[in-house]
């Protein structure tokens, strides 16, 4: 059974910093590209950021650069979503999505909330 978990939300202050986490199971992990996406409410789902299989290479959309970083870990089957310098408009549930070919997997995504 495929299954992708996110963990990590939380209410934070604007300037703050948040660590996601997505740990998966019941697929090759390794040979999956690795994404991030959020919603906001009343908005559409946005891709956030990308890693390949290998980890090698990384894409970040325009708002997210600087301020977020992906990684992975192919031995815990778990990729992750640093967060800096957090704004009221990164207010969004966040979820993680596995790739490889026509295979695309999602998580039930888990909820960011800056505010002061």
């Amino acid at each position: 059974q495929v299954q992708l978990v996110e963990s990590g939300g939380g209410l934070v202050q604007p300037g703050e910093s948040l660590r996601l986490s997505c740990a998966a199971s019941g697929f090759t992990f390794s040979r999956y590209a690795l994404s991030w996406y959020r919603q906001a409410p009343g908005k559409e789902r946005e891709l956030v950021a990308t890693i390949t299989s290998a980890g090698g290479r990384t894409n970040y959309a325009d708002s997210m650069k600087g301020r977020f970083t992906i990684g992975r870990d192919n031995a815990k089957k778990t990729v992750y979503l640093q967060m800096y310098s957090l704004k009221p408009e990164d207010t969004a549930v966040y979820y993680c999505k596995a790739s490889n070919g026509p295979y695309n997997y999602w998580g039930q995504g888990t909820q960011v909330t800056v505010s002061s």
